[in-house]
Protein backbone atom coordinates (compact mmCIF):
# COMPACT_ATOMS: atom_id res chain seq x y z
CA UNK A 1 0.00 0.00 0.00
CA UNK A 2 1.41 3.14 -0.86
CA UNK A 3 1.88 5.84 2.10
CA UNK A 4 0.34 8.82 1.55
CA UNK A 5 1.61 12.22 3.64
CA UNK A 6 -1.86 13.23 3.59
CA UNK A 7 -2.49 10.25 6.46
CA UNK A 8 1.35 9.88 7.62
CA UNK A 9 1.58 10.68 11.35
CA UNK A 10 3.89 13.61 10.81
CA UNK A 11 4.21 17.07 11.38
CA UNK A 12 7.15 19.16 9.83
CA UNK A 13 8.63 21.95 11.49
CA UNK A 14 10.19 25.42 9.79
CA UNK A 15 12.18 26.19 13.75
CA UNK A 16 14.65 24.18 15.07
CA UNK A 17 13.53 23.04 19.11
CA UNK A 18 15.01 25.26 21.24
CA UNK A 19 16.64 22.77 23.23
CA UNK A 20 18.73 20.96 19.87
CA UNK A 21 21.96 21.83 20.01
CA UNK A 22 23.78 19.56 16.72
CA UNK A 23 22.09 19.25 13.45
CA UNK A 24 20.36 15.43 13.87
CA UNK A 25 18.76 16.38 17.02
CA UNK A 26 17.61 19.97 15.07
CA UNK A 27 16.86 18.08 12.03
CA UNK A 28 15.20 14.57 13.19
CA UNK A 29 12.92 16.62 15.17
CA UNK A 30 11.90 19.10 12.51
CA UNK A 31 11.51 16.59 9.81
CA UNK A 32 9.22 14.30 12.24
CA UNK A 33 11.44 11.72 13.23
CA UNK A 34 11.28 11.61 16.77
CA UNK A 35 9.44 14.12 19.28
CA UNK A 36 10.49 14.70 23.25
CA UNK A 37 8.88 12.51 25.87
CA UNK A 38 11.23 13.06 28.60
CA UNK A 39 14.35 14.73 29.40
CA UNK A 40 16.51 11.67 27.32
CA UNK A 41 13.69 9.90 25.93
CA UNK A 42 12.18 10.05 22.43
CA UNK A 43 9.32 8.47 20.96
CA UNK A 44 9.87 7.52 17.60
CA UNK A 45 7.19 8.70 14.54
CA UNK A 46 6.66 6.42 12.15
CA UNK A 47 9.52 7.65 9.88
CA UNK A 48 12.00 7.62 12.24
CA UNK A 49 10.42 3.91 13.09
CA UNK A 50 10.83 3.17 9.75
CA UNK A 51 14.49 4.70 9.52
CA UNK A 52 15.71 2.60 13.12
CA UNK A 53 14.21 -0.42 11.88
CA UNK A 54 16.30 -0.79 8.55
CA UNK A 55 19.44 0.21 10.73
CA UNK A 56 18.27 -2.79 12.63
CA UNK A 57 17.87 -5.18 9.76
CA UNK A 58 21.39 -4.21 8.66
CA UNK A 59 22.60 -5.15 11.98
CA UNK A 60 20.62 -8.82 12.25
CA UNK A 61 21.72 -9.52 8.73
CA UNK A 62 25.77 -9.20 9.71
CA UNK A 63 24.97 -10.73 12.74
CA UNK A 64 23.43 -13.53 11.67
CA UNK A 65 25.69 -14.06 8.82
CA UNK A 66 28.15 -14.67 11.20
CA UNK A 67 26.86 -16.63 13.09
CA UNK A 68 25.29 -15.20 15.57
CA UNK A 69 22.00 -16.09 17.90
CA UNK A 70 19.57 -13.63 18.87
CA UNK A 71 17.59 -13.64 22.24
CA UNK A 72 15.82 -11.05 23.92
CA UNK A 73 16.45 -10.26 27.46
CA UNK A 74 14.10 -7.81 29.48
CA UNK A 75 15.20 -4.72 30.77
CA UNK A 76 13.83 -5.01 34.27
CA UNK A 77 16.39 -7.17 36.26
CA UNK A 78 16.77 -8.34 39.65
CA UNK A 79 18.85 -6.73 41.72
CA UNK A 80 20.83 -9.94 42.77
CA UNK A 81 23.51 -11.10 39.79
CA UNK A 82 24.24 -7.21 39.45
CA UNK A 83 25.34 -7.36 43.22
CA UNK A 84 27.29 -10.26 42.97
CA UNK A 85 29.28 -8.47 40.02
CA UNK A 86 29.34 -5.26 42.27
CA UNK A 87 27.89 -3.28 39.75
CA UNK A 88 24.75 -2.89 41.56
CA UNK A 89 27.22 -0.92 43.70
CA UNK A 90 29.73 0.50 40.90
CA UNK A 91 27.54 2.28 38.63
CA UNK A 92 26.24 4.37 41.54
CA UNK A 93 23.74 7.38 40.53
CA UNK A 94 23.73 6.29 36.43
CA UNK A 95 21.81 3.03 37.41
CA UNK A 96 17.72 3.24 37.67
CA UNK A 97 16.63 1.57 40.87
CA UNK A 98 12.89 0.40 41.43
CA UNK A 99 11.33 -1.97 43.66
CA UNK A 100 7.85 -4.21 43.12
CA UNK A 101 5.25 -4.07 45.73
CA UNK A 102 7.15 -7.22 47.96
CA UNK A 103 10.10 -4.15 48.42
CA UNK A 104 12.04 -6.94 46.30
CA UNK A 105 15.00 -4.68 44.48
CA UNK A 106 15.16 -4.50 40.64
CA UNK A 107 17.73 -2.39 38.47
CA UNK A 108 16.34 -0.99 34.61
CA UNK A 109 19.42 -2.44 32.76
CA UNK A 110 21.90 -0.37 31.97
CA UNK A 111 23.78 -3.44 29.88
CA UNK A 112 23.50 -7.10 30.38
CA UNK A 113 26.91 -9.11 31.24
CA UNK A 114 25.43 -10.78 34.02
CA UNK A 115 22.29 -11.90 32.42
CA UNK A 116 23.79 -13.73 29.43
CA UNK A 117 26.23 -15.28 31.50
CA UNK A 118 23.67 -16.60 33.59
CA UNK A 119 21.54 -17.84 30.77
CA UNK A 120 24.87 -20.25 29.17
CA UNK A 121 25.41 -21.25 32.63
CA UNK A 122 21.83 -22.83 32.66
CA UNK A 123 21.80 -24.21 29.71
CA UNK A 124 25.26 -25.13 28.76
CA UNK A 125 27.55 -27.39 30.56
CA UNK A 126 30.84 -28.92 27.71
CA UNK A 127 33.02 -27.23 26.06
CA UNK A 128 31.34 -29.08 23.07
CA UNK A 129 28.53 -26.83 23.37
CA UNK A 130 31.27 -23.38 22.61
CA UNK A 131 31.82 -21.33 21.47
CA UNK A 132 28.16 -19.78 21.27
CA UNK A 133 27.58 -15.84 20.08
CA UNK A 134 24.90 -14.34 21.24
CA UNK A 135 22.83 -11.31 20.65
CA UNK A 136 20.16 -9.05 21.41
CA UNK A 137 18.93 -5.86 20.41
CA UNK A 138 17.49 -3.98 23.76
CA UNK A 139 16.23 -0.81 24.93
CA UNK A 140 19.03 0.04 27.74
CA UNK A 141 18.61 2.91 30.69
CA UNK A 142 21.32 5.16 32.18
CA UNK A 143 20.76 8.16 34.28
CA UNK A 144 23.04 10.53 32.66
CA UNK A 145 23.76 13.77 34.31
CA UNK A 146 23.24 15.90 31.37
CA UNK A 147 21.27 14.13 28.42
CA UNK A 148 22.23 15.71 25.30
CA UNK A 149 21.96 15.92 21.70
CA UNK A 150 19.28 14.31 21.43
CA UNK A 151 19.43 10.79 20.34
CA UNK A 152 23.31 11.02 20.99
CA UNK A 153 23.10 10.80 24.74
CA UNK A 154 19.70 9.91 26.18
CA UNK A 155 18.97 8.15 29.49
CA UNK A 156 16.96 5.33 27.53
CA UNK A 157 18.63 4.09 24.40
CA UNK A 158 18.50 1.10 22.18
CA UNK A 159 21.59 -1.02 21.81
CA UNK A 160 22.79 -4.21 19.63
CA UNK A 161 24.20 -6.04 22.46
CA UNK A 162 26.44 -9.52 21.84
CA UNK A 163 28.40 -11.90 23.71
CA UNK A 164 30.80 -14.48 22.95
CA UNK A 165 31.83 -17.97 24.99
CA UNK A 166 34.88 -19.74 24.32
CA UNK A 167 36.47 -22.48 26.48
CA UNK A 168 40.01 -20.60 25.77
CA UNK A 169 42.11 -17.59 25.31
CA UNK A 170 42.67 -18.96 21.97
CA UNK A 171 38.66 -18.87 21.02
CA UNK A 172 38.29 -15.55 22.51
CA UNK A 173 40.92 -13.79 20.26
CA UNK A 174 38.58 -15.53 16.91
CA UNK A 175 35.50 -14.96 18.51
CA UNK A 176 36.60 -10.81 18.99
CA UNK A 177 37.98 -10.97 15.56
CA UNK A 178 34.92 -12.11 13.62
CA UNK A 179 32.63 -9.52 15.40
CA UNK A 180 35.85 -7.10 15.01
CA UNK A 181 35.07 -7.84 10.67
CA UNK A 182 31.42 -7.67 11.09
CA UNK A 183 31.22 -4.07 12.64
CA UNK A 184 33.53 -3.12 9.65
CA UNK A 185 30.59 -4.92 7.24
CA UNK A 186 27.93 -3.52 9.46
CA UNK A 187 28.87 0.62 9.82
CA UNK A 188 29.91 -0.13 5.31
CA UNK A 189 26.86 -1.22 4.69
CA UNK A 190 25.33 2.15 7.13
CA UNK A 191 27.25 4.44 5.20
CA UNK A 192 29.21 5.78 8.26
CA UNK A 193 32.90 6.65 7.69
CA UNK A 194 34.40 4.63 10.81
CA UNK A 195 37.86 4.89 12.75
CA UNK A 196 39.18 2.13 14.96
CA UNK A 197 40.43 3.09 18.24
CA UNK A 198 42.31 1.73 21.03
CA UNK A 199 40.32 2.77 24.12
CA UNK A 200 39.84 2.21 28.19
CA UNK A 201 37.33 -1.12 29.36
CA UNK A 202 35.80 1.34 31.84
CA UNK A 203 33.25 -0.40 34.27
CA UNK A 204 33.06 -3.08 31.55
CA UNK A 205 36.53 -4.23 32.80
CA UNK A 206 38.51 -6.73 30.61
CA UNK A 207 41.51 -6.52 28.51
CA UNK A 208 41.95 -5.70 25.10
CA UNK A 209 38.82 -3.12 24.07
CA UNK A 210 38.57 -0.86 20.83
CA UNK A 211 35.84 1.75 19.98
CA UNK A 212 34.12 2.23 16.34
CA UNK A 213 34.72 6.36 16.17
CA UNK A 214 32.62 8.16 13.29
CA UNK A 215 34.33 11.05 13.09
CA UNK A 216 32.47 14.37 13.93
CA UNK A 217 33.22 18.11 15.06
CA UNK A 218 30.31 17.81 17.65
CA UNK A 219 31.29 14.33 18.89
CA UNK A 220 32.21 13.90 22.73
CA UNK A 221 34.89 11.68 22.10
CA UNK A 222 38.81 12.60 21.59
CA UNK A 223 41.02 10.67 19.64
CA UNK A 224 44.07 10.29 18.29
CA UNK A 225 45.68 9.06 15.25
CA UNK A 226 49.19 9.03 14.47
CA UNK A 227 50.50 10.72 11.26
CA UNK A 228 53.27 8.10 10.52
CA UNK A 229 52.05 4.92 11.73
CA UNK A 230 48.43 2.89 11.92
CA UNK A 231 48.47 3.76 15.89
CA UNK A 232 45.18 5.53 17.22
CA UNK A 233 43.33 5.55 20.61
CA UNK A 234 40.70 7.26 22.07
CA UNK A 235 42.60 10.08 24.25
CA UNK A 236 41.10 8.51 27.58
CA UNK A 237 43.69 5.01 26.41
CA UNK A 238 46.61 6.94 25.13
CA UNK A 239 49.64 6.68 27.39
CA UNK A 240 52.96 8.87 27.48
CA UNK A 241 55.44 6.26 29.17
CA UNK A 242 57.09 6.87 32.42
CA UNK A 243 59.74 10.06 31.30
CA UNK A 244 63.74 8.85 32.13
CA UNK A 245 65.80 9.49 34.67
CA UNK A 246 67.75 13.01 34.70
CA UNK A 247 70.65 13.80 36.80
CA UNK A 248 70.12 16.34 39.21
CA UNK A 249 73.60 16.44 40.64
CA UNK A 250 74.34 19.61 39.09
CA UNK A 251 70.81 21.51 40.69
CA UNK A 252 70.83 23.96 43.07
CA UNK A 253 69.47 23.24 46.63
CA UNK A 254 65.68 24.40 46.23
CA UNK A 255 65.31 27.84 46.92
CA UNK A 256 61.73 29.63 48.13
CA UNK A 257 60.66 32.95 46.67
CA UNK A 258 58.35 35.87 47.03
CA UNK A 259 56.16 35.59 44.09
CA UNK A 260 52.63 38.42 45.04
CA UNK A 261 49.92 38.51 42.32
CA UNK A 262 50.71 35.46 40.27
CA UNK A 263 46.96 33.69 40.19
CA UNK A 264 48.02 31.98 37.12
CA UNK A 265 50.70 30.42 35.26
CA UNK A 266 51.62 32.71 33.28
CA UNK A 267 51.98 35.67 35.55
CA UNK A 268 54.18 33.07 37.80
CA UNK A 269 56.36 32.93 34.58
CA UNK A 270 55.96 36.15 33.89
CA UNK A 271 57.56 37.49 36.65
CA UNK A 272 60.28 34.65 36.81
CA UNK A 273 61.31 35.79 33.52
CA UNK A 274 61.49 39.55 34.96
CA UNK A 275 63.46 39.56 37.83
CA UNK A 276 67.52 39.55 37.74
CA UNK A 277 67.48 36.87 40.62
CA UNK A 278 65.27 34.56 38.95
CA UNK A 279 65.86 34.61 35.31
CA UNK A 280 67.84 31.41 33.82
CA UNK A 281 71.22 31.58 31.97
CA UNK A 282 70.34 29.61 29.06
CA UNK A 283 67.18 30.39 28.45
CA UNK A 284 63.18 31.53 29.65
CA UNK A 285 61.28 30.19 31.62
CA UNK A 286 57.89 28.86 30.21
CA UNK A 287 54.79 27.46 31.71
CA UNK A 288 56.16 23.37 31.01
CA UNK A 289 59.08 24.46 34.01
CA UNK A 290 56.06 24.33 36.21
CA UNK A 291 54.69 22.12 38.24
CA UNK A 292 50.69 22.27 38.66
CA UNK A 293 48.51 20.28 41.51
CA UNK A 294 45.19 20.11 41.16
CA UNK A 295 42.90 18.35 43.80
CA UNK A 296 39.42 16.97 43.35
CA UNK A 297 37.38 14.50 45.56
CA UNK A 298 36.69 11.36 44.43
CA UNK A 299 33.20 9.81 45.09
CA UNK A 300 33.02 6.21 45.05
CA UNK A 301 30.41 3.90 44.83
CA UNK A 302 29.66 3.52 48.47
CA UNK A 303 29.18 7.22 48.73
CA UNK A 304 32.69 7.88 50.53
CA UNK A 305 34.65 11.61 49.16
CA UNK A 306 38.22 11.08 48.61
CA UNK A 307 40.18 13.77 47.92
CA UNK A 308 43.02 12.97 45.44
CA UNK A 309 46.08 16.26 44.24
CA UNK A 310 47.77 15.52 40.52
CA UNK A 311 50.61 17.04 39.51
CA UNK A 312 50.62 18.45 36.11
CA UNK A 313 53.43 20.08 34.06
CA UNK A 314 51.96 23.92 34.04
CA UNK A 315 51.43 24.09 30.27
CA UNK A 316 48.81 21.57 30.37
CA UNK A 317 45.62 20.74 32.24
CA UNK A 318 44.28 17.47 33.87
CA UNK A 319 41.87 16.21 31.36
CA UNK A 320 38.35 15.45 33.29
CA UNK A 321 37.55 13.04 30.93
CA UNK A 322 40.82 10.97 31.19
CA UNK A 323 40.71 11.00 34.84
CA UNK A 324 37.22 9.55 35.15
CA UNK A 325 38.18 6.96 33.04
CA UNK A 326 41.05 5.90 35.16
CA UNK A 327 39.13 6.40 38.71
CA UNK A 328 35.52 4.73 37.34
CA UNK A 329 33.78 3.73 38.98
CA UNK A 330 34.24 6.25 41.51
CA UNK A 331 32.83 9.98 39.87
CA UNK A 332 34.82 13.25 40.06
CA UNK A 333 33.73 16.07 42.30
CA UNK A 334 34.88 19.81 42.31
CA UNK A 335 37.26 20.51 45.62
CA UNK A 336 35.33 23.60 46.56
CA UNK A 337 36.28 26.24 49.59
CA UNK A 338 34.36 24.12 52.17
CA UNK A 339 37.46 21.14 51.55
CA UNK A 340 39.57 24.17 51.61
CA UNK A 341 38.61 25.15 54.64
CA UNK A 342 38.63 21.45 55.95
CA UNK A 343 42.27 21.17 54.89
CA UNK A 344 43.86 23.82 56.48
CA UNK A 345 47.58 23.16 55.43
CA UNK A 346 46.42 23.40 51.77
CA UNK A 347 46.95 27.38 50.73
CA UNK A 348 44.79 27.76 47.33
CA UNK A 349 47.15 28.50 44.86
CA UNK A 350 50.20 28.21 46.22
CA UNK A 351 49.81 23.91 46.86
CA UNK A 352 53.21 22.21 46.51
CA UNK A 353 54.02 18.79 46.91
CA UNK A 354 55.60 19.45 50.39
CA UNK A 355 52.10 19.08 51.83
CA UNK A 356 50.52 16.47 49.77
CA UNK A 357 51.37 12.76 49.92
CA UNK A 358 49.71 9.93 52.39
CA UNK A 359 52.70 10.51 54.76
CA UNK A 360 52.52 14.20 54.93
CA UNK A 361 50.79 17.09 56.83
CA UNK A 362 47.47 16.93 54.30
CA UNK A 363 47.16 12.96 54.03
CA UNK A 364 45.82 13.69 49.98
CA UNK A 365 46.97 11.25 47.68
CA UNK A 366 49.30 12.34 45.38
CA UNK A 367 49.77 11.27 42.31
CA UNK A 368 52.19 12.93 39.47
CA UNK A 369 51.81 12.76 35.61
CA UNK A 370 54.39 10.53 34.46
CA UNK A 371 55.94 12.88 32.00
CA UNK A 372 57.48 14.34 35.73
CA UNK A 373 60.65 12.20 35.35
CA UNK A 374 63.01 11.91 38.42
CA UNK A 375 65.47 14.11 38.89
CA UNK A 376 63.75 17.35 37.13
CA UNK A 377 63.32 20.36 38.89
CA UNK A 378 60.42 22.51 39.08
CA UNK A 379 58.66 25.79 39.84
CA UNK A 380 56.06 24.85 42.07
CA UNK A 381 53.76 26.29 44.95
CA UNK A 382 55.48 26.33 48.52
CA UNK A 383 52.31 26.01 50.85
CA UNK A 384 53.03 29.58 52.05
CA UNK A 385 50.61 32.61 50.95
CA UNK A 386 52.38 34.47 48.29
CA UNK A 387 55.41 31.87 47.95
CA UNK A 388 56.75 29.80 45.18
CA UNK A 389 59.69 27.35 45.00
CA UNK A 390 62.47 26.80 42.36
CA UNK A 391 64.66 24.29 41.65
CA UNK A 392 62.52 21.25 43.84
CA UNK A 393 63.51 18.43 42.67
CA UNK A 394 61.44 15.24 41.98
CA UNK A 395 62.89 12.34 44.04
CA UNK A 396 65.41 14.68 45.97
CA UNK A 397 63.15 17.06 47.32
CA UNK A 398 59.66 15.57 46.97
CA UNK A 399 58.41 12.17 46.06
CA UNK A 400 54.60 10.89 45.39
CA UNK A 401 52.52 7.74 46.18
CA UNK A 402 52.41 6.95 42.37
CA UNK A 403 51.74 8.04 38.80
CA UNK A 404 48.12 8.62 37.00
CA UNK A 405 48.17 9.96 33.03
CA UNK A 406 45.46 12.34 33.06
CA UNK A 407 47.23 15.33 31.65
CA UNK A 408 45.48 16.85 27.93
CA UNK A 409 46.83 15.18 25.07
CA UNK A 410 47.58 17.60 21.79
CA UNK A 411 48.16 17.91 18.42
CA UNK A 412 51.87 16.95 17.70
CA UNK A 413 52.37 14.50 21.08
CA UNK A 414 54.50 12.16 20.43
CA UNK A 415 53.20 8.91 19.61
CA UNK A 416 53.60 6.00 22.01
CA UNK A 417 54.02 3.20 19.14
CA UNK A 418 56.82 5.58 16.76
CA UNK A 419 57.24 8.71 18.29
CA UNK A 420 56.05 10.67 15.59
CA UNK A 421 53.42 13.21 15.79
CA UNK A 422 49.76 12.41 16.95
CA UNK A 423 46.76 14.30 15.31
CA UNK A 424 43.99 14.94 17.62
CA UNK A 425 40.23 14.25 16.17
CA UNK A 426 36.44 14.16 17.66
CA UNK A 427 33.96 11.13 17.53
CA UNK A 428 30.96 10.00 18.43
CA UNK A 429 31.17 6.17 19.46
CA UNK A 430 29.12 3.77 17.31
CA UNK A 431 30.55 0.45 18.29
CA UNK A 432 32.61 -0.90 21.28
CA UNK A 433 34.21 -4.55 21.74
CA UNK A 434 35.61 -6.01 24.63
CA UNK A 435 37.51 -8.97 25.25
CA UNK A 436 36.10 -9.55 28.92
CA UNK A 437 38.00 -12.74 29.98
CA UNK A 438 36.69 -14.60 33.03
CA UNK A 439 35.55 -11.70 34.99
CA UNK A 440 31.84 -12.33 35.08
CA UNK A 441 31.93 -16.29 34.17
CA UNK A 442 34.01 -16.19 37.36
CA UNK A 443 32.25 -14.10 39.68
CA UNK A 444 28.98 -15.67 38.50
CA UNK A 445 30.28 -19.52 38.04
CA UNK A 446 30.23 -20.12 34.32
CA UNK A 447 32.41 -23.11 34.24
CA UNK A 448 32.00 -26.42 31.64
CA UNK A 449 33.87 -29.67 30.89
CA UNK A 450 36.59 -29.58 28.71
CA UNK A 451 38.11 -32.29 27.00
CA UNK A 452 39.66 -33.55 30.02
CA UNK A 453 36.61 -34.16 31.86
CA UNK A 454 37.67 -30.92 34.16
CA UNK A 455 36.02 -27.96 34.94
CA UNK A 456 37.29 -24.72 33.28
CA UNK A 457 36.44 -21.38 33.32
CA UNK A 458 34.70 -19.95 30.27
CA UNK A 459 36.03 -17.06 28.66
CA UNK A 460 33.73 -14.27 27.09
CA UNK A 461 33.77 -10.91 24.78
CA UNK A 462 31.16 -8.45 24.99
CA UNK A 463 30.43 -5.94 22.09
CA UNK A 464 27.90 -3.20 21.44
CA UNK A 465 26.28 -0.84 18.67
CA UNK A 466 24.30 2.02 19.53
CA UNK A 467 21.49 0.96 17.35
CA UNK A 468 19.61 4.48 18.03
CA UNK A 469 22.62 6.45 18.09
CA UNK A 470 23.64 5.02 14.68
CA UNK A 471 20.60 6.86 13.33
CA UNK A 472 21.91 10.05 14.79
CA UNK A 473 24.99 9.61 13.70
CA UNK A 474 24.13 8.91 10.61
CA UNK A 475 22.22 12.15 9.94
CA UNK A 476 24.93 13.93 11.07
CA UNK A 477 26.95 12.28 8.68
CA UNK A 478 24.78 12.85 6.10
CA UNK A 479 22.71 16.12 6.22
CA UNK A 480 23.20 19.11 4.36
CA UNK A 481 21.84 22.76 4.26
CA UNK A 482 18.22 21.63 2.80
CA UNK A 483 17.70 19.04 5.67
CA UNK A 484 17.92 14.99 6.36
CA UNK A 485 19.62 13.16 3.42
CA UNK A 486 19.70 9.14 3.54
CA UNK A 487 21.64 6.84 2.50
CA UNK A 488 19.53 4.67 0.17
CA UNK A 489 19.77 1.46 2.49
CA UNK A 490 18.35 3.39 5.90
CA UNK A 491 15.98 5.41 4.50
CA UNK A 492 12.46 5.58 5.47
CA UNK A 493 11.02 5.17 1.76
CA UNK A 494 12.80 4.51 -1.25
CA UNK A 495 11.40 7.28 -3.38
CA UNK A 496 9.39 10.46 -2.62
CA UNK A 497 7.02 11.45 -5.20
CA UNK A 498 5.88 14.71 -5.19
CA UNK A 499 2.20 15.60 -7.12
CA UNK A 500 3.18 19.74 -8.13
CA UNK A 501 0.29 20.48 -10.15
CA UNK A 502 -2.98 21.86 -9.22
CA UNK A 503 -6.14 19.53 -8.75
CA UNK A 504 -5.13 17.62 -12.44
CA UNK A 505 -5.98 13.78 -12.58
CA UNK A 506 -3.26 13.18 -15.17
CA UNK A 507 -0.83 14.70 -12.71
CA UNK A 508 -2.49 12.71 -9.93
CA UNK A 509 -2.43 9.87 -12.30
CA UNK A 510 0.68 9.48 -13.42
CA UNK A 511 1.92 10.21 -9.88
CA UNK A 512 -0.07 6.90 -8.11
CA UNK A 513 1.63 4.49 -10.93
CA UNK A 514 4.71 5.39 -10.66
CA UNK A 515 4.10 4.65 -6.59
CA UNK A 516 2.71 1.83 -7.38
CA UNK A 517 4.91 0.25 -10.08
CA UNK A 518 7.79 0.74 -7.59
CA UNK A 519 6.06 -0.82 -4.31
CA UNK A 520 5.07 -3.92 -6.89
CA UNK A 521 9.00 -4.52 -7.76
CA UNK A 522 9.42 -4.15 -3.64
CA UNK A 523 10.68 -0.58 -2.71
CA UNK A 524 8.85 1.81 -0.58
CA UNK A 525 7.23 4.39 -1.97
CA UNK A 526 5.45 8.00 0.08
CA UNK A 527 3.42 10.12 -2.30
CA UNK A 528 3.08 13.85 -1.65
CA UNK A 529 -1.23 14.47 -1.99
CA UNK A 530 -1.86 17.23 0.21
CA UNK A 531 -4.20 19.20 -1.31
CA UNK A 532 -3.94 22.79 -0.61
CA UNK A 533 -0.02 23.31 0.36
CA UNK A 534 1.83 24.50 -2.39
CA UNK A 535 4.52 22.80 -4.28
CA UNK A 536 7.21 24.91 -2.41
CA UNK A 537 6.14 23.69 0.63
CA UNK A 538 6.23 20.25 -0.83
CA UNK A 539 9.76 20.49 -2.15
CA UNK A 540 10.93 22.11 1.33
CA UNK A 541 9.25 19.20 3.11
CA UNK A 542 11.04 16.68 0.68
CA UNK A 543 14.46 17.86 1.30
CA UNK A 544 14.16 18.32 4.86
CA UNK A 545 12.52 14.61 5.15
CA UNK A 546 15.73 13.71 3.39
CA UNK A 547 14.99 10.67 1.09
CA UNK A 548 17.23 10.42 -1.39
CA UNK A 549 15.41 10.07 -4.40
CA UNK A 550 12.73 12.67 -5.38
CA UNK A 551 10.53 12.67 -8.19
CA UNK A 552 8.17 15.33 -8.88
CA UNK A 553 4.97 15.28 -10.88
CA UNK A 554 3.90 18.25 -12.39
CA UNK A 555 3.53 20.21 -15.84
CA UNK A 556 6.23 17.76 -17.50
CA UNK A 557 3.53 14.72 -17.18
CA UNK A 558 1.68 16.92 -20.18
CA UNK A 559 4.88 16.30 -22.42
CA UNK A 560 5.58 12.54 -20.81
CA UNK A 561 8.22 13.64 -17.93
CA UNK A 562 9.01 13.61 -14.75
CA UNK A 563 11.27 15.78 -12.79
CA UNK A 564 14.21 13.59 -10.60
CA UNK A 565 16.32 14.81 -7.82
CA UNK A 566 18.75 12.52 -6.54
CA UNK A 567 19.47 13.76 -2.95
CA UNK A 568 22.74 11.91 -2.47
CA UNK A 569 24.16 12.53 -5.89
CA UNK A 570 22.58 16.69 -5.54
CA UNK A 571 21.20 16.50 -9.12
CA UNK A 572 17.88 17.58 -10.86
CA UNK A 573 17.06 15.52 -14.16
CA UNK A 574 14.07 14.82 -16.75
CA UNK A 575 13.38 11.43 -17.15
CA UNK A 576 10.80 9.79 -18.97
CA UNK A 577 7.22 8.92 -17.22
CA UNK A 578 7.41 5.65 -19.42
CA UNK A 579 11.23 4.63 -17.80
CA UNK A 580 10.72 6.35 -14.73
CA UNK A 581 10.30 3.18 -12.35
CA UNK A 582 13.21 1.28 -13.46
CA UNK A 583 15.36 4.20 -12.73
CA UNK A 584 14.15 4.56 -8.96
CA UNK A 585 14.32 0.75 -9.02
CA UNK A 586 18.01 0.99 -10.33
CA UNK A 587 19.06 4.12 -7.69
CA UNK A 588 17.61 2.04 -5.08
CA UNK A 589 20.52 -1.00 -5.77
CA UNK A 590 23.04 1.40 -6.00
CA UNK A 591 26.09 0.75 -3.51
Amino acid sequence: MVNRLSSLFVRTLRDNPVDAEVPSHRLLVRAGYIRRAAPGGYTWLPLGWRTYQHVASIIRDEMDAMGAQEVHFPAMLPRVPYEATGRWTDYGANLFRLQDRRQTDFLLAPTHEEMFTLLVKDLYSSYKDLPVWLYQIQNKFRDEARPRGGLLRGREFAMKDSYSFDIDDEGLQRSYDAHRDAYVRIFDRLGLPFAIVSAMSGAMGGSASEEFLFPCDIGEDTFVQCTACSYSANTEAVRVGVATEVNCSATPPATVADTPNTPTIQTLVDLFNGRADLQRTDRKWTASDTLKNVIVNLRHPDGRLEPLAIGVPGDREVDMKRLEAQVSPAEVEAFDETHFAANKSLVKGYIGPGVLGSTRTSGIRYLLDPRIAIGSAWITGADMPGKHTHNLVHGRDFAADGTLDVAEVRDDDKCPKCGSALSIKRGIEIGHVFQLGRKYADVLGLQVLDANGKQQTVTMGSYGIGVSRAVAAIAEATHDELGLRWPRAVAPFDVHVVIAGKDDEAITSAAEKLCADVEKAGLKAVLDDRKGVSPGVKFKDAELIGVPTIVVAGRGVATGTFELRDRIAGTTAEISIAEAADTVIALRHQQ
